[in-house]
């Protein structure tokens, strides 16, 4: 199939270091056939869902140009977007609400997200490919790569899914929470995020469970207390 959008240029700074298909390739020699890649977006926000990008490449086609989504301008992931998107075998982004972060807790919450993405992709992982140190997918079938997503093409491609995914959704929300500039910050804090709380409170789309809830008291609003397995309480 052949591929219909144009790669961007890429920046000089990012040319090099390319995420490869080394770990892939392993697998698919040992006869893995559906290698999945997973990588996790808004985890750190204050407000909006937190995503989980799947990604199956392909064996016999590649696409240039990908890079972690963390080291592309937004331009440039949008830009990628639909190569990537149309270059995989499959791919699907799953969601936890701001609320089911509230309420199971960021750790649970990763762990939905992760089950609703690679129950999206229509496929089932042989071997499923983690970027970082925690197995938040679990099932016996999974291998955690630290910076996977800078050196592995399949958390690469997912990275980017995810990201402009989850970049889309929060920038639809500024036209609802003028002066909050989710179409800018994407709910992570900033200073003019900081000021429109401590001016407006919290927006509907906030995850209240976290500590920055706890200096906003006079809106009369109480910092969520998630239940869940951990315990935990969120920074």
């Amino acid at each position: 199939m052949a591929l219909t959008t144009t790669a961007p240029r890429l920046r000089r700074a990012i040319r090099s270091g390319a995420p490869t298909l080394a770990v892939e390739r392993e697998l698919w020699a040992a006869g893995h056939e559906v290698i999945v890649g997973v990588d996790e977006v808004g985890r750190g926000s204050w407000a909006g869902p937190l995503s989980v990008g799947a990604a199956v490449v392909p064996q016999d086609r590649r696409v240039y140009k990908i890079r972690d989504s963390k080291a592309l301008t937004e331009r440039e992931r949008e830009a990628l977007f639909d190569r990537v998107a149309e270059w995989c075998v499959a791919w699907s982004v799953g969601h936890a609400s701001h609320t089911e972060c509230d309420e199971l807790g960021m750790s649970a919450a990763q762990k939905l997200a992760a089950q609703r993405a690679i129950e999206g992709l229509g496929v089932a992982p042989e071997q499923v490919l983690i970027d970082g140190n925690w197995d938040f997918v679990g099932g016996g079938r999974t291998r955690k790569i630290v910076k996977g997503d800078a050196t592995c093409l399949s958390i690469a491609a997912a990275s980017i899914l995810a990201k402009v995914t989850r970049d889309r959704i929060m920038r639809a929300e500024a036209e609802a929470f003028p002066g909050f500039d989710f179409d800018a910050n994407k709910g992570y804090p900033c200073p003019r995020h900081k000021v429109a709380l401590a001016g407006y409170g919290p927006t509907s789309i906030h995850r209240r469970s976290w500590a920055f809830m706890d200096g906003l008291a006079w809106t009369g609003i109480p910092r969520v207390r998630p239940v869940s397995a951990q315990g935990e309480l969120f920074a």
